[in-house]
């Protein structure tokens, strides 16, 4: 699925061990420009690919994403996880 908007919220990265080793994800929240305003709340998963993509507060971007729900000991979990980040206009300082 694609998605996109304007980046309007950063949320601090999480990190964790698992049974694979450790791991570092970061959520963001991005906003459609329709006349009823849609958000979405996705991940970016893995220490290098927060790095290389470097999101932005402020940024134009189309993000595709695989919505997920897993149940885990009773309960229902879900996230939008991104494979793919485009910028549709230059990041800050004109750099893209």
């Amino acid at each position: 699925m694609d998605f996109t908007g304007k980046i309007i919220a950063v949320l601090p990265p999480r990190e964790g061990k698992s049974a694979r080793g450790d791991w570092k994800s970061q959520q963001f929240v991005i906003e459609d420009n329709s006349e009823h305003p849609h958000r979405l709340l996705f991940d970016v998963f893995g220490n290098d690919k927060i790095q290389q993509l470097n999101i932005q507060e402020g940024e134009t971007l189309t993000v595709s994403f695989d919505p997920r729900a897993e149940l885990k000991d009773g309960k229902w979990y879900g996230n939008n996880r991104a494979w793919k980040v485009e910028r549709t206009q230059p990041t800050v300082g004109g750099q893209s």
